[in-house]
């Protein structure tokens, strides 16, 4: 990584836990050094590497190999093939991300960035505001890192969707209020405590994980 870049105007920022640009507000998002990658990412090591999206870590904005979520991604390509004659493709591939690990949804790739690069920050506890899946992967991810945990919620969300959260004893937080009340509250706190909040102030490196 170089520095943290900004969408909109282009200011550069160091690789620490901020998210948007101090000039125009705009979102930040990691900067590369591609003439450096190019050195040493081949495509025999990617191949060789583990079945997972670590095997990308030369494109993967973290410093370190103490991996948090060893087994996130590499999600397998399902041929949709009766979608495929419908569309007039014969070759249409769709990504199952709903196989990831540990808690089967696409949240667990952008976590497993998003907490990993919080340790090397120094963070020693993480958090999120969320409406489900993403309180389930970071609750799980912190809990095998060992982690202190939060989740914000909207005190109206169903019981079902709690409920996973809980057999990784994370701190759960209900707001009275909409996913937006619970963000703008999370914005807050993030700008108060020495917390993670993965979607707020890790949210570049949170991002990667998409890729």
């Amino acid at each position: 990584m170089l520095a943290l870049v900004c969408r909109e105007c282009g200011k550069e920022y160091p690789t620490q836990d901020i998210h948007v640009c101090e000039l125009c507000f705009g979102p930040l998002e990691v900067k590369y050094d591609y003439a450096a990658i190019k050195q040493v990412m081949t495509r025999e090591k990617v191949a060789s590497g583990p079945h997972s999206l670590w095997r990308y870590i030369d494109l993967l904005p973290v410093e370190g190999t103490n991996f948090i979520g060893l087994h996130a991604g590499f999600t397998p390509l399902v041929h949709a093939k009766n979608l495929g004659a419908f569309l007039g493709l014969d070759n249409l591939y769709i990504k199952n991300d709903c196989v990831n690990h540990p808690t089967l949804s696409f949240k667990d790739r952008v976590v497993a960035i998003a907490l990993t690069r919080a340790r090397e920050l120094g963070f020693e506890t993480v958090a999120c505001a969320s409406t489900g899946n993403l309180a389930n992967s970071v609750s799980a991810h912190a809990a095998s890192a060992g982690m202190k945990c939060y989740v914000f919620i909207p005190g109206d969300l169903e019981a079902a969707k709690v409920l996973g959260n809980l057999i990784y004893r994370p701190n759960v937080v209900e707001i009275e209020g909409n996913y937006d009340d619970v963000n703008r509250l999370c914005s807050e706190i993030a700008g108060e405590r020495h917390w993670a909040f993965v979607n707020i102030n890790i949210r570049p490196y949170y991002a990667e994980g998409s890729k």
